[in-house]
């Protein structure tokens, strides 16, 4: 019957080709056995071989590997997460899971057997991904009840080896939550911590996650990023795809672009120039830790768009629009910004010229075109009446109107 059962994964790895789907047997050294593992490579990979992806760590692959993946995938076409290498860890095939994960009931710590597979997780897997694929720095594990308080041993760790850990209804050794507390406190880089449960899970399994959420809830330490989602309206199967998609959109919070919510508690009372340099440090670390290059996203640009203009009488506008040019030389926003800052400095020709540049990149069939030509209308007329010496504002009675008026670009 295994027999049968690899020979239908091997097939079933030629069927599902065309989604960069492998099943991989791996000889272990720590377990002294093979495994067989799950593997998912972005499509982009095959279009651009200078892509690197973060890499999702799954335990019991049999079960989650699958949802979890449906759910990278749409947050990726939504741009809510990156594109990930999502790796399937099976447990299942005699119930390995059990000795796999197995603890000390005196230290709450990886006993003699389950310390083979926590050397298989970090010594091998790890290291073979890393080396046969276009990984990049940010690695996250998941799992669920008895694999999902295994996950957490790599948490304990001096340097924590995961960036990020999904904690579905753990079962959860004894004490293990002091240790976590106390690494919590401890973490001098950012590590993201999700942890779920519900009423469904056995009450001693309830103790253990409520125990745990008492305790991280009350950590201030900045680099240590917990969320907790209580299920208790649903069901233990359902609070499965529940934790994964909200552990996905928690995880990686930092390449969405900017919600209301970062933007309240994070960039609303800052100066213009930190706004700037939160904005490019945002993109910076986004290439850093998930290896995807992504430009600053227009929305972005005009999340932060009224601090620019508002604050600090506009002088931060021609920077931000130099900083927009370099990174979309061919729209006509940069060339708004720095039309705006020379028009709020009376320097109207400087402004007309930069709204010009703009409106010929837009060009007259746009829908907007009559917008931004907006710009150009009321910059020459701030003109005219500045050369008749009208105030801004004022209206200019029709008889000083001059003829041969400029009246668009040139």
């Amino acid at each position: 019957m295994k027999k049968l059962v690899v020979l239908l994964f091997l097939f079933s790895s030629l069927i599902q080709a065309q989604d960069n789907i492998i099943y991989k047997k791996f000889n272990s050294y720590n377990l002294n056995e093979e495994r067989i593992l799950k593997i998912y490579v972005p499509d982009s990979f095959e279009e651009n071989d200078k892509n690197t992806y973060p890499v999702t760590y799954i335990l019991d692959g049999e079960l989650l590997f699958d949802v979890y993946l449906a759910n990278t995938k749409l947050f990726a076409s939504r741009d809510k997460a990156p594109e990930q290498i999502v790796v399937g860890v099976f447990q299942n095939q005699n119930n390995e899971r059990y000795s796999d994960c197995d603890y000390s009931v005196d230290t709450g710590l990886p006993n003699e057997e389950s310390s083979k597979f926590y050397g298989f997780v970090r010594d091998e897997l790890l290291p073979y991904l890393d080396n046969n694929y276009p990984t990049s720095l940010f690695k996250t594990i998941m799992g669920n009840t008895l694999t999902a308080n295994f996950a957490n041993y790599f948490f304990l760790e001096g340097t924590p080896v995961f960036n990020a850990y999904i904690n579905i209804n753990p079962s959860f050794a004894p004490e293990i939550h002091q240790k976590l507390e106390s690494q919590s406190q401890s973490l001098i880089t950012p590590y993201y911590y999700y942890l779920s449960g519900g009423d469904f899970n056995t009450e001693a399994r309830t103790a253990g996650i409520n125990s745990t959420h008492n305790l991280l809830k009350l950590s201030e330490n900045p680099n240590f990023k917990y969320h907790y989602d209580d299920f208790s309206n649903s069901s233990k199967t359902a609070s499965i795809g529940q934790s994964i998609a909200s552990g996905i959109g928690f995880t990686f919070r930092q390449f969405a672009a900017i919600s209301q919510e970062e933007f309240d508690l994070e960039i609303a009372d800052m100066e213009p120039g930190d706004a700037i340099e939160y904005l490019e440090r945002k993109y910076v670390e986004i290439e850093y830790l998930y290896g995807s290059n992504v430009k600053i996203r227009e929305s972005d640009i005009y999340k932060i768009e009224p601090i620019i203009i508002d604050k600090a009488n506009g002088d931060y506008l021609e920077e931000f629009g130099k900083m927009i040019m370099r990174l979309y030389p061919d729209t006509p926003l940069g060339d708004y910004y720095i039309g705006l800052y020379y028009e709020t400095g009376y320097e109207y020709k400087k402004a007309l010229k930069h709204y010009k540049n703009g409106y010929a990149k837009i060009g007259s069939d746009n829908d907007n075109s009559d917008g931004y030509y907006a710009n150009i209308e009321r910059v020459l007329e701030k003109q005219r009446a500045e050369r008749l010496g009208y105030s801004e504002g004022q209206e200019i009675p029709e008889e000083d109107e001059p003829e041969n008026e400029d009246q668009g670009p040139q």
